[in-house]
């Protein structure tokens, strides 16, 4: 008799079949019908989405760029690091897609584009990645944006500015807040 000796925080659940509940242009809703390490079965909703980029665009004087945008789902406008995903190249160099949605967005276009690493923005139910990048040395230029963000606005704000803004609840954005978090830790760890 064979004993599994697979630790615990090691065990897969596994997928017995999958079912596409709804798909569009930018979402991908699947379910699947699973069986978890101790035998029960069940099912999990998941959401495939193309990976994206969020950008921390460094201006010289240490002020951060952001933006700002109505969000249908929330009912509101909060600020917010530039980010996005380009549906139709789901395979883009995820550089590129950092440097494109930061001119399109802001503007600003970066001499040095540094990527500090990833999230996964939802574990529970999204398998997107979020590839985080700090952009310095910054250019300015014309925005380029999609027909569905003429309304944004673009601003630049000190650091101690951003956070008060996270704890007035002006910036909820939790990929924005990751990445500031993250950046700040890779610069204290980098000292």
């Amino acid at each position: 008799m064979s004993l599994d000796t697979t630790p615990k925080h090691a065990q897969k659940i596994s997928r017995l079949s999958s079912r596409l509940v709804y798909e569009n242009r930018w979402i991908r809703l699947r379910e699947d019908q699973v069986r978890f390490p101790g035998g029960h079965e069940g099912i999990y909703s998941v959401v495939d989405k193309v990976d994206f980029a969020t950008i921390i665009p460094l201006h010289e004087d240490g002020r951060v760029q952001m933006v700002r945008q109505y969000r249908y789902p929330i009912s509101g406008r909060f600020w917010e690091l530039p980010q996005g995903s380009w549906e139709d190249a789901p395979d883009a160099d995820p550089e590129a897609l950092a440097r494109g949605e930061l001119a399109e967005e802001t503007g600003f276009a970066a001499k040095r584009i540094e990527k500090l690493g990833e999230i996964f923005p939802a574990v529970g139910l999204l398998n997107q990645v979020c590839h985080i990048f700090l952009a310095s040395e910054l250019i300015a230029g014309e925005v380029a944006r999609e027909e569905t963000e003429q309304d944004m606005e673009t601003e630049a704000f000190a650091l101690d500015e951003i956070r008060a803004m996270i704890r007035k609840g002006e910036i909820k954005d939790s990929t924005t807040i990751s990445a500031i978090g993250f950046w700040l830790m890779s610069a204290a760890s980098s000292d």
